[in-house]
């Protein structure tokens, strides 16, 4: 589309909260992604008492993740609210498949391809109009809408000033005590009441708000029912806001509030529409159908309709934050008293253990994470060992060795993470919409002090679920415990969704060695467009390597991480060799607000070698309210489909086996303290850019520890990593131009590239990067200059 001077149906964005439900953020732009844009900001509101026009009629939506390809809907844009269905009849009836809050959506769209796409908080809507002047059209009706007034959360008659402050925007009371709804997030407000003696007064006073508007929605309904006598309404008690509803003809049933229930099919609903018991959906029964009905109503009936929604919209807000809050809280708790538990049972240095057997000793944790079996016994940690290399071939490892006798680990950063300042992200971002954003330059200040290369040695935190699954005999068991190490790979990121890690230049490499735990790892930018992260690790016990590639996409809201790409492990005693896939991960709230990250998908899990067993792991996306958030539920499956094994648990916290509450096969390490403070890293992310004097004689010049930009922004130098980025950038962008005008193609140092029977390329190690480490050292090898 034009600029918004010349195209007056160009529509505005605005950044906030959204209510929507349902959709799939599992998608790619496969065409014209060159030519999407997002719109600006509105600078002023449409006047309040003018309402945009009301557009209907079928639209192609892209179908919700994993599902793929483009479904028939019928869309119904009214009051900046955008609801679609099966069929129109299935729109008046209520029967809806999802409501957008198009005011409260970043919306970008694609002219040549005829899209629109919405990104709101939770989710991201692919619209397609096939007809251009059909798209013209809706392009318009939406920015008449998106210009429309927002629904004021709170108050229902006064209107007060608001802080900008992303998604969760809320009208702050006059008055010195901050309310529970002004709050940044959900864990500020839980925190604010734990610092302040006030803090549970304040929410007690929040819910009594929400107990006097729903008095008033009790009101409302009661003149409802009066004005037309609705036999099946429910009755929502004053004194119990999750009342049970009446349903008549048969008899009483218990129901949450807010739990979703379905129709009772009869003709008094079909005609008018029951009010529905989940206040998040009362929004489809309340469309202006009353010229269809075979009589008339009030005048005041639709007012009052429409007066009940606003004000259930407003206390299912409250309460759904308060619940949000409470929960994330309960949680943080839960988590703190399993650690004291655990310090508390953890036998002290010199003692006994503990004569009984629990099974939290089956979980992988801390306290378990070395390796213990293996150092009795021959080819150990720090003797000569043999391993294997990805192909299968047996090499002569070097000692397992750090330089520097007893080397203390640190539990901290230099630095804490500088302020953002005055960065202006929707600036750099904006023209991004819909594209790639490996080719945009951000600032150093939204990197975290750790490189892409040392993520990928980071999802060895839990290696020791390898080494378990080497020594199982039974390879059932052996499939448990890699499909526990699959998902511990992203425990890590839970509090990490506020910074992104170094992007590696070509030739980049890193080293990574823990006789500790018993593996080295080596990892090397194989490839910049695309670019290409291929990384190697071995022990006694197992080899891992995989080949990465990330297709980033921003969507205004947030940021989607799709990796390309095959994770393999190798188990030298048995010979099984896994492969498995990764899932999607999304960032939300890139620009505003609490940023929070979600993983969702299918993990499939094969050996290659014998098929007896396979896995299925899903990652499930959060459901409305944030429930299911973190979610993964898999089963280990015999060659024939039955299910062996069933798994479940969360991401960031563990993983267990068989029915409830099951065994534990896997359990995340506590977080350091002061892990705010340190950009959110685990221990032994802490540990990954740790540089001693005696191993800087020992890497490479092009070990990552050694870039200066990433070593500055660690040390809480932001000026000098700024500029230090720019010149590695612009290095990196002359080295090209060279190798360009020679005709020169770049050559992996320590990987190689292979292609299988089916054109699949992957990347392997060429077993170079130890032997030259020992002979004759880096230091006499020539190396590119990178930084």
């Amino acid at each position: 589309m034009g600029s918004h001077e010349k195209d007056p149906s160009s529509p505005k964005k605005a950044l906030s909260r959204s209510n929507s439900t349902v959709s799939s953020k599992h998608s790619s732009i496969q065409q014209g992604s060159e030519s999407w844009e997002v719109v600006e900001e509105p600078r002023a509101r449409g006047s309040p008492g003018r309402e945009p026009e009301r557009q209907e009629g079928y639209l192609l939506k892209k179908r919700k993740w994993p599902l793929k390809g483009w479904h028939k809907r019928y869309f119904v844009l009214e009051n900046g609210i955008l609801k679609y269905a099966t069929t129109r009849q299935d729109v008046l009836k209520g029967k809806l498949h999802g409501a957008i809050d198009v005011r409260q959506s970043v919306m970008s769209v694609n002219k040549k391809a005829q899209r629109v796409d919405l990104d709101t908080e939770e989710n991201i809507y692919h619209l397609k109009i096939k007809s251009a002047e059909l798209f013209a059209s809706w392009v318009s009706s939406l920015c008449s809408h998106h210009q429309g007034e927002s629904p004021d959360p709170l108050a229902p008659s006064r209107r007060t000033p608001t802080t900008a402050q992303g998604p969760w925007t809320r009208i702050v009371p006059s008055g010195s005590a901050p309310a529970l709804s002004a709050l940044a997030s959900s864990r500020d407000k839980v925190d604010a009441w734990l610092k302040d003696s006030e803090g549970l007064e304040r929410c007690s006073a929040e819910l009594s708000a929400c107990q006097a508007q729903l008095r008033e929605l009790t009101e409302m309904l009661q003149s409802l029912e009066s004005l037309h006598r609705i036999p099946s309404a429910p009755l929502i008690s004053s004194t119990q806001p999750s009342a049970a509803t009446e349903r008549p003809k048969k008899g009483r049933r218990t129901t949450r509030m807010w739990c979703t229930q379905s129709f009772a099919k009869d003709d008094t609903i079909g005609r008018v529409g029951r009010l529905h018991g989940s206040v998040p959906n009362l929004s489809r029964y309340l469309e202006p159908s009353q010229g269809q009905l075979p009589f008339s109503l009030p005048p005041e009936y639709s007012q009052l309709q429409r007066s009940f929604w606003v004000l259930a919209q407003k206390v299912h807000d409250s309460l759904s934050s308060v619940v949000t809050a409470l929960t994330a809280e309960r949680a943080r708790l839960e988590d703190m008293q399993r650690a004291l538990d655990r310090r508390r049972s953890a036998p002290r240095p010199g003692s006994a253990g503990p004569t009984g057997a629990s099974d939290d000793e089956s979980c992988i944790s801390e306290a378990t994470n070395s390796i213990d079996e293996d150092l009795t016994e021959p080819g150990g940690p720090g003797r000569p060992q043999t391993g294997m290399d990805s192909l299968g071939g047996l090499v002569e490892l070097p000692p397992l060795e750090l330089p520097g006798p007893g080397l203390q680990r640190r539990s901290r950063l230099p630095a804490p993470p500088a302020p953002p300042g005055d960065v202006s992200l929707w600036g750099l971002l904006r023209s991004s919409v819909g594209k790639d954003l490996s080719r945009v330059a951000l600032p150093v200040q939204l990197n975290e002090p750790l490189n892409t290369l040392q993520r990928l040695c980071e999802e060895l935190e839990y290696s020791a679920l390898l080494d378990r699954a080497a020594r199982a005999r039974d390879p059932r068991q052996r499939m448990v415990y890699v499909a526990a190490f699959a998902v511990s790979a992203y425990a890590s990121t839970f509090y990490r969704a506020g910074s992104k890690p170094f992007n590696p230049v070509l030739g980049e490499t890193y080293e990574c060695v823990r006789p500790d735990r018993g593996f080295r790892f080596i990892s090397e930018q194989v490839s910049h467009h695309p670019p290409i992260s291929a990384c190697h690790a071995e022990s006694d016990n197992f080899v891992f390597w995989q080949d990465m590639r990330w297709k980033n996409k921003f969507w205004g809201k947030s940021l989607e991480i799709v990796p390309v790409g095959t994770v393999n492990v190798r188990l030298p005693r048995s010979g099984d060799h896994f492969e498995w896939n990764k899932v999607t991960t999304c960032i939300h709230n890139v620009l505003s607000g609490p940023r929070w990250i979600e993983h969702y998908g299918e993990v499939l899990i094969r050996n290659t070698r014998d098929a007896s067993y396979h896995c299925k792991i899903t990652f499930c996306k959060a459901r409305y309210w944030g429930a299911g958030a973190n979610e993964v539920q898999g089963a280990v499956l015999s060659r024939s489909g039955a299910v062996v094994e069933r798994l479940a648990g969360k991401w960031h916290e563990g993983l267990f086996r068989g029915p409830a509450p099951g065994q534990c096969v896997w359990r995340a390490n506590s977080m350091p303290p002061d892990h705010e403070r340190n950009y959110g890293f685990t221990q032994f992310a802490l540990e990954l850019n740790e540089l001693t004097p005696e191993l800087r004689r020992v890497l490479p010049s092009t070990d990552t520890r050694l870039r200066p930009d990433q070593r500055y922004l660690e040390e809480g130098n932001v000026a000098a990593a700024e500029a230090q980025k720019r010149q590695i950038e612009q290095l990196q962008r002359d080295r090209r131009r060279v190798m360009e005008e020679n005709n020169i193609t770049h050559q992996a140092r320590f990987f190689r590239r292979l292609m299988d029977a089916s054109g699949k390329e992957s990347w392997v190690t060429n077993n170079t990067y130890w032997k030259l480490r020992l002979d004759p050292g880096f230091a006499h090898l020539d190396s590119a200059v990178l930084w």
